[in-house]
């Protein structure tokens, strides 16, 4: 019986490998996903509706319940160092940004995909590997308090920060640890060299790292204006005195990949995941969300207010053999 039942998952394999080289949709990947039963999945991406939504939807056509662990993701990297050290072997899909997911590749902590059928559907700027898929961006801009910051003074570009007027008044996240402030600071610096962080350090920038809270204290009028914004965080604050700016250069942004976790228990189940995260349906919960779909195109129309968020000019995004370097350039300038 044993011997059967093994013969018949090596047939659909094969059969999965066969149909996802020929890139058509593959009925023996979805037999096989729903042998296994289950999926477990891993993103550091906190307390986002826009999961639950796309993990709904993947339920919902499929009936493979998923199980979300979402924790910060320096938690989720020694979780993925403890479990894989252990041979404990229970997460199969995880999700991160592009730099950190690097890492856990020359880590050993992922394995190849062996095809996704929609990374034929993916923009030419933002390609798979056999390793990694892109699954959507994640963008920063400017906030401001429209009863501070009138028309006329908003940022229109990131040199616009250097104004007198600002000094003392900007929050920012912070730029000498990994966030989106350190993002910002590596594209900045790519972007507009040592010569404007330094003059951005004099205008005194007042740094946090408690983002939700930062955004109610921009809302309340503490401060005039906060750095990095992420587009999809404006969202949450419809309806306060606030306004998104993206300002003329480009926005720096994160990309966020997903991959199979290596010796992960439902393999088929994972690919299958991925595959629907790159779907019109995913892509559109994701572009209405306020963030950057990565496919190349969609067929359904984004909401009107989300579509400058999504069509926002990408400037740049952090490289995993320059962040240490990055961190210690932010630290020596932002004293």
């Amino acid at each position: 019986m044993r011997r059967a039942s093994w013969y018949i998952m090596a047939v659909i394999a094969a059969c999965v490998a066969t149909s996802s080289a020929r890139g058509e949709d593959d009925a023996a990947l979805v037999a096989a996903a729903k042998a296994e039963g289950k999926l477990t999945f891993y993103t550091s991406f906190l307390g986002a509706p826009f999961h639950l939504a796309a993990i709904k939807s993947f339920e919902k056509k499929y009936g493979i319940p998923v199980e979300l662990l979402d924790v910060r993701a320096s938690e989720l990297r020694e979780r993925l160092r403890t479990e894989q050290a252990a041979g404990r072997f229970i997460g199969d899909v995880i999700q991160n940004g592009a730099a950190t997911m690097i890492r856990s590749q020359r880590d050993g902590e992922l394995q190849p995909h062996g095809g996704i059928v929609n990374a034929r559907l993916l923009s030419p700027q933002q390609p798979a590997t056999d390793v990694l898929v892109p699954s959507y961006i994640l963008a920063y801009g400017i906030l401001v308090n429209t009863t501070q910051v009138k028309p006329a003074d908003e940022p229109k570009s990131w040199k616009d920060l250097l104004d007198a007027r600002w000094k003392g008044k900007i929050q920012s996240d912070d730029m000498r640890a990994l966030g989106g402030g350190q993002v910002m600071f590596s594209v900045l610096q790519d972007a507009l060299g040592r010569d404007y962080h330094e003059k951005l350090a004099a205008q005194q920038p007042i740094f946090s790292r408690d983002v939700g809270n930062d955004e109610r204290r921009v809302a309340r009028g503490e401060f005039p204006m906060r750095i990095p914004q992420l587009f999809s965080n404006t969202t949450v604050l419809k309806g306060l005195p606030v306004k998104l700016l993206i300002p003329e250069e480009g926005v720096p942004y994160i990309r966020f990949d997903m991959a199979l976790l290596r010796n992960a228990p439902h393999p088929n189940a994972a690919r299958l995941f991925i595959n629907h995260y790159l779907s019109e349906e995913v892509q559109l919960i994701y572009a209405n969300a306020g963030l950057i779909p990565v496919v190349d195109k969609l067929n359904a129309p984004i909401r009107e207010e989300m579509r400058a968020m999504t069509s926002a000019r990408l400037l740049g995004t952090t490289n995993v053999d320059t962040q240490d370097a990055m961190l210690a350039l932010a630290k020596e300038i932002y004293k």
